[in-house]
C-alpha cells in the first residue's frame, strides 16, 4: 500500500495519544507533536519518562490506547504493519545485531525480505558500510561477536537505512558506548544526517547529546510533554525541569 499524501510536510504526528500497560499505569499522556520531514526529534528523559513508548508506537510496535499516530498522513493502525516497519529504520543499544549471522548478512536483511536482486543487496552493503565508516572487505564475513561496540553500532545504523527508508527511529543508540567512542559516533551521525535528510526521532537521557543532535527537544517526564524547544531555547528555559536539566548540564 502506498502512503496516504502528507499534510503540511509532516512525517509523523501524534495527536492526543495516551498508552497505557493493560490493568496498569499511563505510559503516556495526551501527547500531541507534528514531526516535519527531515528533521531530528530528541525525546529527552529520564527512565520512564515514556520516551521509547513514544518511539514504538510509531512503528506499531505498540498500539495507542487513545489518540492517534499517524505516518505519512495514515493512521498507524491503518497501514500495512510489516510495511510500516519496513518504511522506518530502527535503532537500538547495542544494535541488536543477530549474532549468528555475519555483517554483510545483517545489513542485508530487509533487502533480502524485499526481494532484491543479490547483486543489488551486495553493491547496497558495502556502500552502507562505508557510509558507516567501515572497510565492507575487512568487516563483510565477520560476525557481531568480532566487532567492538562502536563497530556493531555502525552496523546497526547501515541496517537501519538498507532499504533507504525515509523515517528512522534511534532508542539510546550510542548510550553503552564508552565516551571518546559516544562522541565520535555523534559527530558521524551529524555528518550523516546532512547527507541523508531523512526524519529522524532520537531518543536520550543526555542533556548534551539532545542540544548537540536536535533540531528540536521534546521533555518528557512521568509520560507528559513538559515543553518543546529549539536547542538554544532550551539552554535558556525557564520550566523548572528544563532548568534543572541545565543546572546539571554546567
Amino acid at each position: 500500500m502506498n502512503p496516504a499524501t502528507p499534510e503540511a510536510g509532516l512525517a509523523i504526528e501524534f495527536r492526543d495519544v495516551e498508552f497505557c500497560v493493560p490493568k496498569g499505569p499511563t505510559v503516556l499522556e495526551k501527547f500531541t507533536i507534528e514531526i516535519e520531514r527531515g528533521e531530528t526529534l530528541v525525546l529527552l528523559g529520564r527512565s520512564g519518562s515514556g520516551k521509547t513508548t513514544a518511539l514504538r508506537l510509531i512503528n506499531r510496535l505498540l498500539e495507542p490506547t487513545a489518540g492517534t499516530v499517524l505516518v505519512d498522513g495514515r493512521s498507524t493502525l491503518e497501514w500495512n504493519a510489516v510495511a510500516l516497519r519496513r518504511h522506518i529504520g530502527y535503532v537500538i543499544q547495542d544494535a541488536g545485531l543477530f549474532p549468528h549471522y555475519t555483517v554483510e548478512r545483517n545489513v542485508a536483511i530487509v533487502p533480502h525480505l524485499e526481494k532484491w536482486p543479490e547483486e543489488r543487496v551486495r553493491a547496497r552493503v558495502t556502500e552502507l558500510l562505508h557510509l558507516a565508516g567501515l572497510d565492507a572487505a575487512q568487516f563483510a564475513k565477520r560476525y557481531p561477536h568480532e566487532l567492538s561496540g562502536g563497530q556493531r553500532q555502525r552496523v546497526g545504523v547501515a541496517r537501519a537505512l538498507a532499504a533507504d527508508p525515509p523515517i528512522l527511529l534511534m532508542d539510546e543508540p550510542f548510550g553503552a558506548l564508552d565516551p571518546l567512542t559516544r562522541s565520535d559516533m555523534q559527530k558521524e551521525f551529524l555528518d550523516l544526517q546532512k547527507r541523508l535528510a531523512k526524519t529522524i526521532v532520537f531518543v536520550t537521557h543526555d542533556v548534551h547529546e539532545a542540544l548537540l543532535l536536535g533540531n528540536r527537544i521534546a521533555l518528557l517526564e512521568a509520560g507528559k510533554m513538559m515543553g518543546l524547544y529549539k536547542p538554544d531555547d532550551f539552554r535558556w528555559a525557564t520550566e523548572p525541569l528544563a532548568a534543572a536539566y541545565m543546572a546539571a548540564y554546567k
